[in-house]
């Protein structure tokens, strides 16, 4: 009966130990390098804007722009405020921190049609329930370039990097 005793409070200390231990080394998989400062990468358009998508990961919010193309430049920075392109106009966006993702693709083929469309420029994606993000929407194409306003919680780590066909901008969680 002793013995038995001892078990099972042994047994239990081991969970309890597990249940402190197991979120901790969740949160240190999350941990990332990227820093909020802006990112660039140089390129031309080989294509044009089709799509942009989003995808919750453990870690991070993503945001996908897929291109008909191979490759395209990319700019992407926090700013205090996202403006058309074009017109200069200021772009409504919900969330503490504002960035700002030129694509070097534009939404347009080379006769003027449209190659992106969307039902409401305010809200070109659905980020309901998201942890990071708070609203993306659309701030042109022009002169070969698409720009998106992307609201996220607030000024967050953040990457950006291709993919044949792809640009994506990664943004953390948490620092």
């Amino acid at each position: 009966m002793m013995v038995r005793r001892i078990l099972l409070l042994a047994a239990a200390a081991v969970s309890a130990m597990a249940v402190v231990v197991a979120p901790a080394s969740a949160a240190g998989a999350c941990s990332v390098d990227w820093g909020s400062l802006p990112k660039a990468a140089d390129g031309a358009a080989s294509g044009n804007l089709t799509n942009i998508r989003s995808g919750r990961q453990e870690c991070y919010d993503r945001l996908v722009f897929d291109l008909s193309g191979e490759n395209s430049g990319y700019f992407v920075q926090y700013v205090d405020e996202v403006q058309e392109e074009g017109s200069g106009r200021p772009v409504a966006l919900r969330g503490e921190g504002k960035l700002q993702v030129v694509v070097r693709a534009p939404a347009y083929d080379s006769n003027g049609n449209p190659t992106y469309t969307f039902a409401d420029r305010a809200e070109l994606v659905n980020v309901t329930g998201y942890d990071t993000f708070r609203q993306v929407a659309w701030a042109g194409s022009f002169e070969g370039q698409t720009t998106v306003g992307l609201g996220v919680r607030a000024r967050l780590p953040f990457r950006v990097f291709t993919l044949p066909g792809r640009v994506v901008v990664d943004v953390a969680h948490q620092w």
